[in-house]
């Protein structure tokens, strides 16, 4: 006796694609990755590779929205290939989307310092820099109003402490930001003790971002005061004009963490008081 076949609904071909787009489009993006965090390659060719993955989930979503169409309108199958292309295009839209949206009434910069008018210079991190960076040279002289609109909390901080403590207090905050083997997230590149009347205190990092691995160039100074020490730091971004509130935010996270680990630091003792010499010219018995 002859089977009754059953006749199969067409898959969309709208779905197909939409799944076949959004699983290249996380290739690409994972390849962004391996580019930007390996430090083999320059970080534009990461940049563009990026932003062809963003783009191309951006387009597996219009797919799958066009695939619900004609779903609904021919009875298509293939509605299990629509959404999972839909659902990999939103999950990468959404990290950069949430930045994005967190940081677009935020003034356009990517070079934050804690003094404007006086910022630290780089020097070591300078000869790293190529051609197609940004300058070294702070980006224009910002008041400290506009700086302040990315966050309040961006001011120098004065600390009750000789700089050769304040040093010791900053390097102790970027011992827990140090190289790491699995996922790096900052790298010191020159440290300078400062010497009271004769030269600041510097040191030097290159902080990565958590997810692509960008490279941002951050400079502490370490200035002696007459009632202790002031601390500045400048984070910038290698590349790029608009850091979306990254670098300011890591200035007042590494500011607050300096704060603290200063707080663990025993004063300086008072100097023992001068030995007499005794008493002089007594008499003679």
């Amino acid at each position: 006796m002859a089977r009754r076949r059953i006749a199969e609904e067409p898959v969309s071909s709208l779905a197909v694609w939409a799944r076949r787009v959004g699983l290249f489009a996380l290739a690409v993006v994972l390849l962004a990755l391996v580019i930007a965090r390996s430090g083999l390659l320059d970080i534009v060719p990461a940049l563009v590779t990026f932003a062809a993955g963003l783009g191309l989930a951006v387009a597996a979503i219009l797919l799958a929205f066009a695939a619900f169409a004609a779903i609904w309108q021919r009875g298509s199958g293939g509605l299990g290939y629509a959404v999972t292309g839909l659902l990999i295009g939103l999950v990468i839209l959404a990290y950069p989307a949430f930045i994005a949206a967190r940081a677009y009434k935020k003034p356009v910069m990517a070079d934050v310092s804690t003094d404007p008018v006086d910022p630290p210079a780089f020097d070591a991190i300078a000869r790293l820099r190529t051609r197609q960076a940004n300058p070294v040279a702070y980006s224009g002289l910002r008041t400290p109003e506009e700086v302040k609109k990315l966050d309040s909390d961006i001011e120098p901080l004065d600390l009750a402490l000789p700089p050769q403590r304040a040093y010791t207090a900053v390097m102790s905050a970027l011992a827990k930001r140090k190289d790491n083997a699995v996922a790096p997230l900052w790298r010191i590149i020159d440290a300078r003790t400062p010497i009271p009347g004769r030269r600041d205190g510097y040191v030097e990092a290159i902080a990565y971002t958590p997810i692509m691995g960008f490279r941002d160039d951050v400079v502490i100074r370490i200035r002696g005061t007459r009632g202790g020490s002031r601390i500045d730091v400048r984070s910038a971004s290698r590349y790029g004009k608009w850091d979306f509130g990254v670098n300011a935010k890591r200035v007042v996270k590494l500011l607050e963490d300096i704060n603290e680990y200063a707080g663990t630091i025993k004063p300086e003792p008072p100097p023992p008081p001068p030995k007499s010499e005794g008493r002089r010219g007594q008499r003679r018995r």
